[in-house]
């Protein structure tokens, strides 16, 4: 058997459990990108403020990046090991220990230490929402719940620019408050994931038959995985490739866009927030329609590999116009522009992040989406030391938006080649 096949098709339940810890994942995410673009909304401002350059924001940006793909690791290794209502407290707990610490601060080399521990748990953040996607979503489903966990991702920068605006240029609030604020949303959320959040089997609310749709699909959850043994396999590989190739254009769209508007449009904390909000909702029409329609050509009993394969290729298509975004006279061309990759990425990503759920064990799983987190931070790494270093010497961000535009299509082409089959792993046979 060369792919994997559409989960069986049954009736769905009334239980609607599962939903609602899809909710409590997109919040996190949500909360988790909010507290990581604080800064970039206040780049301008510390800028002026504190002397910045280009090349010292870029390593405040690099090295979290840097940490980031080591907490990666790390957390991909611990979820697989504890589960992810722990790995989630951990990482949310973390996290929001560095986002505090920021208020202590002022140079690019004490935000760049400070945010050590943000980007540490953060790298929890998807290890532990695709572990508990994969305990609560069959195959059929899988897909359209990472998409809607992926879009939390937009909704953090839409709602980030807007909120830091109202407290700093609105309030009139010190640069401060902005993590104070944003930190203590957290920890609203944490107690309702450790009050709310069990596997099916021990929830005590949900349906007996939600849980058999969720369990309809066999699963083995015995075992453990080492990364090396992950490692020896090539869908692992194929994973990594594709993180390795299209992380680092989210991430600089996510750090350096308000510098973007700042430099090119005179676009300031005041207004910039209505193209980032566009760009944004953008991003996240495209995080659920590319999971949508993957799990849509499942469910009609085509095959997993070919209906991920063909959303992303589509995606790619969409990622193409970004490479003329530097040369939009009108500030909102340049948003269709970029916002259209943006919606690119995150339909791809969510069916790249699908993976691991498809072709491994459960047991295995969080150690693989450890190492694609971490080939991504680290594409991430040189993609922020470069522009901070070009932008310092050129001045002009067009040579990152042509890479941008045709990153798509390479990682599909490299994910194809290394996995042409998208067959499931067998952990128990020799690599």
């Amino acid at each position: 058997m060369s792919d994997t096949g559409a989960t069986a098709v049954t009736t769905k339940p009334r239980g609607r459990v599962r939903w609602v810890i899809c909710a409590l994942l997109f919040s996190a995410v949500t909360l988790s990108y909010i507290d990581r673009l604080v800064l970039g909304v206040l780049k301008p401002q510390l800028t002026d403020l504190y002397g910045w350059t280009n090349a010292g924001y870029g390593d405040i940006t690099g090295y979290f990046q840097v940490f980031y793909g080591f907490g990666f690791l790390a957390f991909g290794w611990l979820v697989d090991r504890i589960g992810p209502r722990l790995g989630y407290l951990i990482a949310v707990g973390t996290w929001t220990l560095g986002h505090f610490a920021q208020v202590l601060v002022t140079s690019t080399t004490g935000f760049a230490l400070a945010r050590i521990p943000l980007a540490l748990g953060e790298a929890g953040t998807f290890p532990s929402a695709l572990a508990a996607i994969s305990q609560w979503f069959p195959r059929a489903e899988r897909a359209l719940a990472i998409g809607i966990v992926n879009a939390g991702a937009n909704v953090g920068a839409i709602v980030t620019p807007l909120l830091i605006a109202f407290l700093i240029a609105g309030m009139q609030f010190d640069w401060r408050w902005a993590f104070v604020i944003t930190g203590l949303f957290n920890l609203v959320w944490l107690a309702a994931w450790w009050k709310f959040y069990r596997k099916p089997a021990d929830h005590p609310t949900v349906t007996r038959a939600e849980r058999a749709w969720i369990e309809a699909e066999p699963q083995i959850d015995a075992g453990r995985a080492t990364f090396r043994q992950v490692l020896g396999h090539r869908q692992t590989w194929a994973y990594m490739a594709g993180r390795f190739l299209i992380d680092p254009v989210w991430w600089t769209f996510l750090f350096w866009l308000p510098d973007f508007f700042n430099k090119q449009y005179g676009y300031d904390l005041k207004n910039f927030g209505p193209p980032l909000v566009a760009i944004y909702i953008l991003a996240d029409l495209g995080a659920v329609a590319g999971g949508w329609y993957s799990s849509h050509l499942i469910g009609r009993g085509g095959a997993t590999g070919p209906a991920r394969k063909r959303a992303m290729f589509i995606c790619a298509l969409f990622a193409l116009p970004v490479m003329f975004a530097i040369r939009a006279d009108d500030i909102w061309i340049a948003v269709g522009c970029i916002g259209l990759a943006c919606a690119a990425h995150q339909g791809f990503s969510t069916n790249l992040f699908a993976m691991p759920g498809d072709l491994f064990p459960r047991y295995a799983q969080g150690t693989l989406i450890g190492l694609g987190g971490f080939a991504g931070a680290a594409g991430g790494f040189i993609a922020s030391k470069s522009l901070g270093a070009l932008l310092d010497r050129v001045g002009s961000y067009e040579p990152f938006f042509i890479a941008c535009g045709l990153a798509y299509l390479l990682a599909l082409l490299v994910t194809h080649v290394i996995n042409p089959r998208y067959a499931p792993v067998n952990m128990s046979a020799p690599a």
